[in-house]
């Protein structure tokens, strides 16, 4: 029971949270499943899961035990020396504080890393429409870099496989030119990189080290808003690596024109190459990807057990794994076949939620209460903002909460065309994660319509 629960937790959190904090942990499981007593090696541990992870690890195992399941805390016997505990939980500290601060560094500029992760390859990648241009063009790139596309704008919501198509470019170069410099960072790395190098007087050094790259893959480079010395930086290092004829290849969470505090000659250069998007997966997609990964865990999903799941978990590729670690997991401890039965009690949570069938109607009607303006707005062809605005936020919200298709929700705002349906998702989506008053009122949207 208590490797189920890990193994669920190793999905939910980010690597780095989830080796520093959970792995280490030893936990013994009474013989009834009633109890669980988690073994920590110090105090300061002990009260940081406790007040951050605590609620969310009795959740699970109440979930896989079927029945609430005690927790105990208990400090580990103090087999070593007071100074090694000491240093220990220092080193814990400092540990904690590098994965939460902007100006931490994984590794020194001057010892090279690719940071690639060699799991993730375009065999790996179920392709279809959503993702076909961008893996096309990603695919060109691995195999003739510096040529066309470049730079490589790839946007898109999280959770789509924007990281594993970078991840796949970088694996694929080295594999055809092992002595390739190949880079993936994300953003805040290069911004840390910036502060470390202004603070420390190394810019040198740190030009050498991103200018001589043939390959640089850099992750959500909407983080470098309001940043103006990293913005400057990124730009010469981006003007050196064109002019040497090596690839650059970009994710965002929006497309380049939409990103908010980025300087527009830096925008220009983002868009200057090609810039595609990846879309959530569709329902055929979505069941390839359900399939290839139980396979990937050693494990088999029937296909109707895999449309169920897929039907029911819409959203993006992250969302789907997550789903199938539930299911897998449960059956492990249950010691039961997969099947849709499993599959419903395995993620009742998540069904239970989507079955409160939250409408377009719905929708249309508690943001037309919400802007104060009529129901009958928002399938008007009227156009003044004060009306527009919040037809486009319903669009958004219609998308992202119900499992209708952007053709269905055009007919339903008034026979509108999809492509105005998805210009106003991109557009919301976009703005909401720059504009905080925008995100409140969607988030208090979000809470009214879920109940």
């Amino acid at each position: 029971m208590w490797q189920s629960c890990l193994e669920l937790l190793a999905q939910e959190l980010p690597e780095q949270q989830f080796n520093t904090w959970i792995k280490p942990l030893e936990a013994t499981v009474s013989d009834d499943f009633s109890k669980v007593t988690i073994v920590v090696i110090n105090r300061f541990k002990l009260d940081w899961i406790r007040a951050q992870y605590a609620g969310r690890i009795s959740a699970l195992l109440n979930q896989l035990y079927g029945q609430p399941v005690h927790i105990d805390f208990s400090l580990a016997p103090k087999t070593a020396p007071v100074r090694e505990l000491v240093l220990r939980a220092s080193h814990e500290v400092d540990e904690y504080h590098s994965e939460n601060s902007a100006l931490s560094s994984e590794t020194p500029l001057n010892v090279f890393k690719n940071r690639l992760n060699s799991n993730l390859c375009f065999d790996t990648l179920v392709e279809g429409t959503a993702n076909r241009m961008a893996r096309a063009a990603a695919m060109h790139i691995a195999n003739t870099p510096g040529q066309l596309y470049n730079p490589l704008f790839i946007y898109g919501g999280v959770g789509l496989g924007k990281t594993h198509l970078m991840h796949a470019v970088g694996n694929q170069l080295l594999q055809n030119k092992p002595e390739a410099k190949v880079l993936y960072i994300h953003a805040e790395q290069f911004v840390s990189d910036v502060v470390k190098a202004y603070q420390r007087k190394t810019f040198d050094e740190f030009k050498h080290h991103y200018h001589s790259l043939d390959l640089l893959l850099i992750d959500d480079v909407q983080f470098f808003a309001n940043k103006d010395r990293t913005q400057e930086e990124f730009f010469n290092a981006f003007e050196a690596l064109l002019a040497k004829k090596s690839h650059i290849v970009m994710t965002s969470d929006t497309y380049p024109k939409g990103l908010a505090d980025i300087h527009e000659r830096l925008v220009s250069r983002f868009d200057s190459g090609l810039t595609v998007a990846i879309e959530p997966p569709e329902l055929e997609m979505r069941v390839a990807i359900l399939i290839n990964k139980s396979r990937a865990e050693g494990a088999e999903m029937p296909e109707e057990v895999a449309f169920f799941v897929a039907k029911n978990v819409r959203s993006n590729v992250r969302e789907l794994e997550g789903a199938l670690r539930k299911i897998l997991a449960y059956s492990r401890f249950n010691q039961k076949e997969v099947s849709i039965q499993l599959a419903r009690d395995a993620l009742r949570d998540l069904l239970s939620i989507q079955n409160r069938q939250i409408s377009v109607e719905n929708i249309q009607k508690t943001v037309a209460d919400y802007y104060k303006i009529k129901v009958a707005d928002m399938y008007s062809k009227k156009r003044p903002a004060s009306i527009a605005r919040p037809r486009q936020i319903a669009m958004y919200l219609a998308k992202e909460l119900t499992q209708k298709s952007l053709p269905e929700i055009g007919e339903l705002f008034g026979g509108r065309d999809h492509t105005t349906v998805l210009h106003a998702v991109r557009k919301i989506s976009g703005e909401r994660q720059t504009l905080n008053e925008l995100n409140q009122q969607l988030h208090v949207l979000e809470q009214t319509l879920k109940g």
